[in-house]
């Protein structure tokens, strides 16, 4: 009886023993093993990072599709100003020939005037005739002039809202080609990681 308890006390003793190295060696892994958990951690890590900027380029991908509306927009508020530009241009040419024609009236009326108050009197018909025509051609070219005026100052601001608009075409650009460029720059990074680390991890299993 005494020497069958002794032999289970040594059958437990090296089960025990043995549980105690088994879970030695599984804590304390060797570095081959070290390197397929660390390559496995690896490729997690690039699967969140490829999925992160997967969602980054979709978002970028709204942005891309606003600046390009935007720029669309921008395109055609450009192309109407220009369109303004050349009326006002046309409108400007206009009434500078109309206030020229108006200004040589003007010259003629007073050369009629001085003429007609020499040969007929200040107070003749003649000359009051000249003064009314006189005065009519005047005002024709101070409105021509007030026109000329008007159309510098809408030519001057169809100007500045078509380089406004220039602008903002370049900056749509601008973010068109960053919000594009940058992130395939990190998608490409990330699956060349990705192809890296699985390559290692097969080498480290071929290893073991």
């Amino acid at each position: 009886m005494k020497a069958e308890l002794m032999v289970r006390r040594g059958v437990l003793a090296m089960a025990f023993a043995g549980f105690l190295a088994a879970g030695a060696y599984a804590q304390d892994p060797t570095p081959q093993q070290q390197d397929t958990q660390n390559d496995k951690k690896d490729i997690r890590q690039d699967k969140k990072d490829l999925a992160k900027d997967g969602a980054d380029r979709n978002a970028d991908q709204r942005d891309i599709n606003k600046d390009k509306r935007d720029l669309s927009k921008d395109r055609a508020d450009r192309n109407a100003d220009q369109r303004d530009i050349n009326h006002d241009k046309r409108d400007l040419s206009k009434d500078r020939t109309d206030r020229n024609a108006d200004q040589r009236d003007i010259n003629k009326d007073k050369r009629d005037l001085t003429r007609d108050d020499a040969k007929y009197g200040a107070n003749s018909s003649e000359a009051k005739a000249d003064r009314k025509d006189l005065r009519a051609d005047r005002a024709d070219r101070n409105k021509d002039q007030r026109d000329i005026n008007h159309d510098k100052t809408d030519l001057a601001k169809d100007r500045a809202d078509r380089n406004a608009d220039q602008r903002d075409i370049n900056h749509d650009k601008k973010d068109l080609a960053k919000d594009r460029n940058k992130d395939q720059k990190d998608i490409n990074k990330d699956k060349r990681d990705l192809h890296k680390d699985r390559k290692d991890l097969r080498k480290d299993r071929r290893g073991r």
